[in-house]
């Protein structure tokens, strides 16, 4: 494509081509494009000028399109529309929708979100691609740069202006361990959880997260354990606490879920550890003008209201189907 060539054309003046050879009469075409019939004349002749052809000639009956103007005429039809088009925001149809969108998340959270999120797409938006990243770093950034359009992760200790933040809610973290676990029958303190390994769930930018920043016993314990084994596959996790004596901290969400909670025992923190750690949706602004990207992201808050009320009635997993909206 020779951009210079292009840069050198007025829109405007197609625009007024078009006028023409629809119009055939430069009176009436100067009232159409709110201009003069002196202005109207001076754009003629500039397109002359461009496409080196008289375009039009006298007649009796008016003006006459030149072979050349008629060779133009249905090529330049479809050209405006086309440009038309690209400048007129349609009406988003999730149904008709075909494009990709790349979220950030954690498998700790994605297994209660993304199965009933698909659910919901396939429904409603089967062309829409969901493609998910549950190990990356520095998500704000990734955010920023365009490689991410959205990130579901726990609460940062700062968010610049440039990014939109939605809650999700917040929890409280359990402690688990398998069935039998010496811990079960004993009073537990900080002291002895620090002196058992622990599997940790991979967390980004954990640094960053704004728990860590409080001066809680929680984020003391977090900061002193000794971390044997780091995954972000959440079924390993499971299956290493499930066959050694490795302690791990966990959202609730995840012992209600059937295929991970069998073998699986809860154990209390220590008086005095309550926190509640938040889950937060975050967006660039740069796609806050995206009518594909609102309706995802309410999708998304419509799920997890859902799971919200499901948390206090009953099992987060019963299916989904009964009434997503």
């Amino acid at each position: 494509m020779d951009t210079r060539q292009l840069s050198r054309i007025d829109l405007n003046l197609l625009v007024a081509l078009q006028v023409m050879l629809e119009e055939r009469n430069v009176s009436r075409a100067a009232e159409r494009l709110f201009v003069t019939q002196s202005a109207m004349s001076k754009t003629l002749g500039r397109l002359r000028d461009l496409l080196d052809d008289p375009l039009f000639t006298r007649s009796p009956h008016g003006m006459v399109p030149t072979p050349r103007a008629e060779s133009l005429q249905t090529e330049l039809a479809c050209l405006l529309q086309g440009v038309q088009a690209l400048v007129t925001e349609k009406a988003f149809e999730p149904s008709r929708y075909e494009g990709e969108f790349v979220i950030a998340i954690a498998e700790y959270i994605g297994v209660s979100l993304l199965p009933a999120l698909m659910e919901v797409l396939q429904t409603e938006a089967p062309g829409m691609r969901i493609k998910v990243l549950s190990r990356i770093e520095s998500q704000l950034e990734e955010l920023e740069a365009g490689s991410l359009d959205f990130a579901v992760h726990m609460q940062r200790n700062h968010y610049g202006d440039e990014f939109t933040v939605h809650s999700l809610g917040s929890m409280p973290p359990i402690l688990l361990a398998r069935q039998g676990h010496p811990l079960t029958n004993e009073d537990i303190t900080w002291q002895c959880l620090v002196d058992w390994p622990h599997v940790s769930l991979f967390v980004p930018d954990l640094e960053e997260l704004a728990f860590m920043r409080q001066q809680t016993s929680f984020a003391r314990y977090e900061s002193q354990i000794k971390e044997v084994f780091e995954t972000s596959h959440l079924f390993t996790a499971f299956e290493v606490v499930r066959r050694t004596d490795c302690l791990m901290a966990a959202p609730p969400l995840l012992v209600s879920h059937p295929q991970l909670r069998s073998g699986i025992r809860l154990l209390p923190f220590p008086e005095g550890s309550e926190i509640n750690i938040n889950y937060m949706l975050v967006a660039h602004q740069r796609t806050a003008n995206s009518a594909a990207h609102s309706w995802l992201q309410g999708k998304i808050m419509q799920i997890v209201d859902k799971f919200k009320n499901q948390r206090e009635t009953g099992n987060p997993y019963e299916d989904y189907r009964s009434g997503h909206g």
